[in-house]
């Protein structure tokens, strides 16, 4: 999806918030489908459930547009690279929130993760610092990019965290939350659309120009897939997982994307770029390496924990000495008799024992 909104926004082929309103008309779209072919279910609007969800919603929109806007300005290697910053904000977030760890090996991952987005930018930098102060444009551009790379950030940590508590709140399933995802923010992305880019004949006419036509009907199914692909995946992997395992599972599909605007879109293949999205993929490998670790030693934690409580007993006294096995009897045995099968041993209220 990366790939198919910056062939679009770059080259102008549709208004983004446009673009951004047909991919969540696809999406709801294809749920609906998928549904009356008994393929999928997912439970129906409920109006006070949707005014609580709307936030998340807003939160979803505030994401993709920032994102979109910084892919017409950021090449697509910078803009995958400087993605993986969000990480971190929403580690730390994870530990405000949920009180979640952060272990050696996860911050050395961070720290892969910085490197990588200053080594991905360098040229960028270098050429900014190099370029001269009467023709400006480039820094400017470059300045804008980097702004709505800041924005795209914080918005898409506070996006995750908080759509992975809600999700337990409401204890939503997959398709329920790309349901309520899409069909919250299509209102939002129309009157954006309305506000920003106008409906004019005009521009509808220039936007579905004859010889656009084509790709643009391509690059909108494709996009449209892409948006409901990527809204079921992120719903299934914040409810199984975490939001910051969610956002470095993100990491390691960064080197095939920035390959593909190297391939296909013009991007250069610098040393500085290829190197940077080496060293972020080794980071997401060594974040993968660190949480597994994590889960094996709490697994092992929990399970001496139990062994150690099952195994404790309160002090009694035995006639086995301090190394005999502690024996608690909970109650009488009984013993069948001949004449009935009454125990020969009962207890009364008063603490004696019956003849």
């Amino acid at each position: 999806m990366t790939v198919t909104n910056k062939m679009v926004l770059s080259r102008r082929l549709y208004d983004l918030a446009g673009h951004l309103s047909n991919q969540a008309v696809a999406a709801v779209i294809l749920l609906w489908v998928f549904k009356k072919l008994d393929l999928i279910s997912y439970r129906q609007l409920d109006i006070d459930e949707a005014k609580k969800w709307f936030p998340i919603s807003l939160g979803l929109v505030a994401m993709i547009y920032t994102g979109s806007k910084s892919l017409q300005f950021l090449s697509i290697p910078v803009y995958t690279i400087f993605k993986n910053l969000t990480i971190i904000l929403i580690a730390y977030g994870e530990v405000l929130w949920f009180g979640s760890k952060v272990t050696p090996l996860m911050l050395l991952s961070f720290v892969f993760m910085v490197l990588s987005s200053v080594i991905a930018g360098w040229s960028d930098v270098s050429s900014f610092l190099s370029t001269d102060s009467t023709d400006s444009t480039e820094a400017v551009q470059l300045n804008t990019g980097y702004g709505w790379m800041a924005l795209n950030c914080l918005s898409s940590a506070g996006y995750v965290l908080y759509m992975r508590k809600r999700i337990k709140h409401f204890n939503f399933k997959d398709f329920d939350t790309v349901y309520y995802n899409n069909l919250l923010s299509l209102p939002v992305m129309l009157l954006l659309s309305f506000c920003l880019e106008g409906w004019s004949s005009d521009e509808l006419a220039k936007t579905f120009a004859p010889d656009i036509r084509p790709a643009l009907t391509i690059a909108i199914l494709l996009s449209g897939i892409s948006s409901f692909l990527i809204s079921y995946g992120s719903a299934w992997c914040v409810r199984c997982t975490s939001s910051t395992t969610y956002s470095m599972v993100g990491a390691l599909n960064k080197l095939p994307v920035a390959a593909s605007g190297i391939l296909f879109l013009g991007d250069p293949a610098t040393y500085g770029n290829v190197f940077g999205i080496l060293l972020g993929f080794i980071a997401g490998l060594i974040y993968s390496y660190s949480k597994t670790e994590q889960a094996q030693r709490n697994f092992a934690l929990a399970n001496g924990s139990s062994l150690s409580t099952n195994t404790t007993a309160p002090p009694t006294e035995t006639s086995g000495g301090s190394g005999a096995e502690v024996v608690e009897l909970k109650k009488p045995a009984v013993f069948s008799t001949k004449s009935g099968g009454l125990p020969l041993y009962k207890s009364n209220p008063d603490g004696k024992v019956a003849d």
